[in-house]
């Protein structure tokens, strides 16, 4: 058990243990690129639309000031007129926290697509671990996320130091402006510096998805004996297998039993094997083997055939030359033309006989020394 416990999970995770880890939520995720994303989609919205969302802000802000005649002698109309400018204001605000919400929507499933399980909600008695709490605070995990911190923490602030720079001037000329048109100016510069401030997470981000997907692909590795354990489930147990192919090979001599009945001749050894032959006069192809068989099998191939009234040809070497070169639905080799065709030949000439035409004689098929085989298969000498 000890050994098993400790083997080296050195085996890529196969599609089924990758699907059930989907199905219980576990997914590469990049925090980072979720939050980079959210904040330069809002950056570049509040960038583009932030005058409008600030004038609207500052009439709200100055009608707070303004009050009722009634207001000011009865107190017990204030909280109505306070509810109304906050409802003012999140009206204000609420194409801003509308649009937040459906980037941070679909920043979710950018790496990892959408998942829905309620196994990763789930409590878990591990998060409750003192021990596993340690080793996640001073693990190579939290190491990675001090360093992102460190790398974000160095980049914002570095553009925030040279917007203050570059914008020092305009900065201390506000205090000299009229206050709507200070707010306003105020409101692009912190707009633009916003946008380039956000930009830099882009970095960190860049570096966190594909140390994240690193990490989903090694948690998700196997060990040998979790593979051999999944391939034993998947397929079944041997004696499982076993007896699957037991029934596909009787399904499969069962549709080629029937299709002996659309044969046009069956030839036979005359006992250890059976080729059921079919041609079409209609095309150019040569005769196609619809069933064959030896021993149990032929004399299931002979018997269909009889009940069928599929004529039978006694040539033991062209049967075994057929049933040794030629595969189910391929048509007979080139070098068996010949005698197949006199077998044809006379099989018609058998079905005109039926219908009063003169009497067929009956052929003996050569068959070329190459393709003459004895009973175990071997090439005669």
């Amino acid at each position: 058990m000890a050994e098993e416990s400790s083997e080296e999970k050195s085996e890529e995770p196969t599609a089924k243990r990758l699907e059930k880890a989907r199905d219980d939520g576990q997914v590469a995720r990049s925090q980072e690129l979720g939050v980079a994303l959210m904040m330069i989609g809002m950056a570049i919205f509040m960038f583009i639309f932030g005058g409008i969302f600030l004038a609207g802000l500052t009439e709200a802000f100055f009608g707070g000031f303004v009050f009722d005649r009634r207001a000011v002698f009865n107190a017990e109309l204030l909280p109505a007129a306070f509810g109304r400018q906050a409802l003012w204001s999140m009206t204000i605000m609420l194409p801003f926290f509308g649009l937040t919400a459906v980037i941070a929507a679909g920043a979710g499933g950018v790496l990892g697509g959408y998942v829905f399980s309620l196994k990763s909600a789930a409590p878990k008695a591990s998060k409750l671990n003192p021990l596993s709490g340690f080793k996640r605070m001073f693990g190579l995990q939290a190491l990675v996320n001090l360093t992102k911190a460190l790398i974000k923490f160095v980049l914002v602030g570095a553009v925030l130091f040279l917007v203050v720079r570059e914008q020092f001037d305009t900065l201390i000329y506000l205090g000299f402006m009229d206050l709507k048109l200070a707010l306003a100016e105020a409101g692009a510069l912190i707009a633009f510096g916003t946008v380039l401030v956000t930009l830099t997470l882009l970095i960190p981000a860049a570096i966190d998805v594909p140390y994240q997907i690193y990490e989903h692909n090694k948690k998700m590795k196997m060990t040998k004996k979790e593979v051999k354990d999944e391939m034993k489930d998947t397929e079944g147990r041997p004696e499982v297998k076993a007896q699957i192919r037991r029934k596909q090979r009787e399904m499969s001599m069962g549709s080629m039993i029937q299709a002996v009945a659309d044969a046009d001749v069956v030839i036979v050894n005359p006992e250890h094997f059976a080729v059921a032959l079919s041609y079409d006069p209609s095309s150019d192809g040569a005769p196609v083997v619809v069933a064959k068989g030896a021993d149990f099998m032929a004399q299931a191939i002979r018997d269909k055939a009889k009940e069928s009234g599929v004529p039978l040809f006694s040539s033991p070497s062209l049967a075994r030359a057929i049933y040794f070169t030629t595969e189910i639905k391929q048509s007979v080799p080139e070098s068996l033309y010949y005698a197949v065709a006199q077998v044809i030949a006379y099989v018609f000439g058998l079905n005109s006989l039926n219908r009063g035409a003169a009497a067929a004689q009956k052929p003996t098929p050569k068959v070329p020394k190459e393709m003459q085989y004895d009973k175990e298969g071997k090439r005669e000498e």
